[in-house]
């Protein structure tokens, strides 16, 4: 019988990591994953039905996403050349990094954020640097580069907007940084279409500029399907090292439905910030709590006393939100999801209940 000391076959840089927690706790309401509350329309799964009879599961999916690239193209007015697909914009974050990054080099972006991107560059061998957000959860592009060019850093990761702050950074600042920055500049527009602002468009005029996107916002969570847009040097180069099967067949298919058939999904996004915005104003009128303003499927709100009691007591009624009083930064912050009406509605009225016992 064998007795390998595995540790010490594993890289030092793996062996300090811990892994990306995420919460699959079971409760009624789930509000803390920034998902589509709405199922996808009868439409979508209509087509879906439609298309599963002519799949060839016995065969490989299409390497390059041909007919999804297409429908992406024409809805972004673009070229199929400055696009490729992820399973989920995760992938493509680490295909970046592989492409344009070897072991020991840095990466940027400002703090709170995303938590892979630095989990990703420390899996890699990388040194992720970042930099304080102002009070309004903002950056100055200025010192950004500053401490880009000291730390030699070959990428920086834009999260627009930001999570888990849901506010988009000052138009004006992102793009000092790409027009000044000698690397590459990644936006991250993942949450894209509940804010609707965008820099893809600059992508012609900024060879340096990549920015993602991802459906899993929107309604496809559980296909993971992200995508990203750049320069046609810069996915000829992703394409060397992305695997060749990484879209699976079914994924694919259902993606290309959602961006040829987008009117049911707009209506789910129209309704998701009617609720954002009924959701934020009910929630101000609460004397204990911040809101921060949101751009975003999700909104960022600090509580007094102590954010880990009404987490605590949200999830014993049913309702799961995203604690994120870890961070230094977030400190007595939860993060909610934007639900269902009748979600919301049931959200709003444990808080209510919450506040009057804290507070009576």
């Amino acid at each position: 019988m064998s007795n390998v000391d595995l540790m010490n076959l594993i890289q030092s840089n793996v062996r300090s990591l811990k892994p990306y927690h995420v919460e699959n706790i079971d409760c009624e309401i789930k509000l803390h994953a920034n998902e589509n509350p709405f199922s996808p329309s009868d439409e979508l799964l209509d087509l879906l039905t439609e298309s599963i009879k002519s799949f060839q599961l016995n065969r490989y999916p299409d390497p390059d996403s041909r007919n999804l690239k297409y429908s992406i193209a024409k809805r972004l007015n673009t070229d199929t050349s400055r696009l490729v697909i992820g399973n989920g914009s995760d992938e493509i974050i680490l295909l970046l990094l592989q492409v344009f990054c070897q072991e020991g080099d840095s990466i940027i972006f400002p703090d709170p954020t995303f938590a892979m991107y630095a989990i990703i560059a420390k899996g890699l061998g990388l040194k992720p640097v970042n930099i304080p957000l102002d009070d309004h959860w903002d950056f100055d592009a200025a010192e950004l580069l500053k401490v880009a060019e000291e730390n030699k850093s070959r990428i920086i990761f834009l999260s627009y907007p930001n999570n888990p702050t849901g506010n988009c950074f000052s138009e004006n600042e992102v793009r000092k940084v790409v027009e000044n920055f000698s690397g590459i500049v990644v936006v991250d527009e993942a949450y894209y279409d509940f804010a609707r602002k965008s820099f893809v468009g600059e992508i012609e005029k900024h060879n340096n500029l990549v920015v993602l996107r991802s459906l899993s916002k929107i309604g496809l969570a559980g296909l993971r399907v992200g995508f990203g847009v750049a320069d046609p040097l810069i996915i000829d180069q992703i394409n060397k090292v992305r695997l060749p099967y990484n879209s699976n067949t079914v994924s694919q298919t259902m993606a290309e439905h959602l961006m040829t058939h987008f009117d049911p999904v707009q209506k789910q996004i129209n309704s998701i910030l009617e609720e954002r915005t009924r959701l934020i104003g009910e929630l101000e009128k609460f004397d204990s709590l911040t809101v921060y303003p949101s751009d975003s499927n999700f909104f960022l709100f600090r509580t007094e006393p102590s954010a880990d009691k009404l987490f605590r007591y949200l999830m014993d009624n049913g309702i799961l939100v995203r604690n994120l009083s870890s961070h230094p930064r977030l400190n007595n912050c939860l993060r909610i999801t934007i639900g269902t009406r009748d979600e919301n509605n049931r959200f709003l009225s444990k808080m209510a209940d919450y506040t009057q016992t804290e507070n009576p």
